[in-house]
């Protein structure tokens, strides 16, 4: 039988020990993952409103999308 581990276990080994040895990658790793909290999260609640939120049915919802797509008018 083959006593070489599969792709998987490779690539997953493979990618535990560079995380293992890193030093300047935990700090970038860290910046991007407060980078994505703030454009997912904290930019989500500023920018994004939820026009949805004030239907209680879903048939309300395609109903209010579907009148905004139709009466659209480009500036």
């Amino acid at each position: 039988m083959n006593d070489r581990p599969n792709a998987w276990v490779r690539v997953y080994r493979f990618y535990r020990d560079g995380f293992r040895e890193m030093t300047l990658g935990r700090t970038l790793w860290a910046l991007i993952l407060i980078k994505l909290f703030i454009m997912f999260f904290i930019l989500r609640l500023f920018f994004f409103p939820d026009f949805l939120g004030g239907f209680e049915t879903e048939d309300q919802k395609n109903d209010y999308v579907m009148e905004q797509l139709l009466n659209f008018k480009p500036q």
